[in-house]
């Protein structure tokens, strides 16, 4: 769809666009001068959660992701929101009140906004923050040797798939909840601290897609270890059980052909990989001593992050 479009603007006409249409990267980032840089992102979705404030949390959490991913900090964003005509207005106010909340957590403000009519309500935050123009984090980066870092775990697509097929146990909606409501923010910070080469963060394409993105940008290949990538609660039982979402299908058609499993790694293991996360953790390649004092250092400060696999010369990804 947009291929069609990739002449409209030049990018030597506009230098000052330091990551933008060239890649598939988390956020626009724009130089301002030689100490600040704006980043720009934008992101809005259906309900998750039947909660109208947990749905609220959860959508900005993921909107802000975006900006701590490229190594920044937020600003200020800006409501997006769509809405029946035939729903009480207070679940809206619900919904704006738990990403208002949201991004207080973040140090940041809600300055605005924009809502229109529709038959399903979507919320989510067009955001801005600010990054240094030398310390940006981006998918490319990742160099053969380095040590991959995942600081949340997978699963939410497929409990928020059997929550809405009532079929979801709630002691595992309340750890999806809580995975999903969580701020990026120190991760992003603890990239920094330990001079991360490349990261992302694992949102709709999945572990595999998103993975993928970085390869591709990195000109190298990711060899995951399917046993040390941690799970949610109930997320190995939902596969056995194909409580797929609707994009699990899709992010699969793209990443077959560039991914390589071992044997041991079953259909439901597959499952776990192809399936979108909302509002997931961030991915980060980092040399490996800095590796392991980055999981060392989020343990202590109450992020679960887990060593997942190791980079190598080549393209694609490989399962182990």
């Amino acid at each position: 769809m947009l291929r069609p479009l990739q002449n409209i603007f030049d990018a030597r006409n506009f230098p000052q666009v330091l990551v933008g249409l060239d890649g598939p990267d988390d956020a626009a980032v724009y130089q301002l001068n030689d100490e600040q840089a704006i980043v720009s992102t934008i992101d809005f979705f259906p309900p998750v959660v039947d909660d109208p404030y947990t749905f609220g949390s959860i959508a900005a959490a993921n909107a802000l992701s975006d900006v701590y991913a490229m190594g920044g900090e937020v600003l200020f964003a800006l409501n997006l929101a769509a809405f029946p005509d035939d729903l009480d207005r207070s679940i809206l106010t619900e919904i704006l009140r738990g990403g208002a909340e949201k991004v207080r957590e973040a140090g940041a403000i809600i300055t605005g906004g924009h809502t229109v009519s529709d038959k399903e309500p979507k919320y989510g935050l067009a955001v801005t923050g600010l990054v240094h123009p030398a310390h940006i984090l981006t998918k490319g980066g990742a160099q053969p040797g380095d040590v991959l870092v995942l600081t949340k775990p997978l699963g939410v697509g497929l409990i928020t798939t059997a929550l809405k097929r009532e079929q979801a146990d709630p002691a595992h909606v309340s750890a999806a909840v809580e995975s999903m409501r969580t701020l990026n923010r120190h991760a992003s910070h603890l990239a920094h601290r330990f001079q991360a080469h490349a990261c992302t963060d694992i949102t709709g394409f999945g572990i595999l897609g998103h993975g993928l993105e970085m390869t591709s940008a990195s000109h190298v290949m990711f060899r995951l270890h399917f046993d040390d990538i941690p799970l949610l609660p109930g997320a190995r039982l939902y596969s056995e059980r194909e409580m797929y979402p609707g994009g699990l299908n899709r992010n699969r058609d793209f990443v077959l052909p560039h991914v390589r499993f071992a044997a041991s790694i079953d259909a439901a293991s597959r499952g776990i990989l192809f399936e979108p996360e909302t509002s997931g953790g961030l991915l980060i390649a980092l040399d490996p001593d800095q590796a392991r004092s980055y999981v060392s250092q989020a343990a202590v400060d109450g992020i679960d992050a887990r060593l997942i696999g190791d980079v190598a010369e080549g393209s694609g990804i490989s399962v182990e």
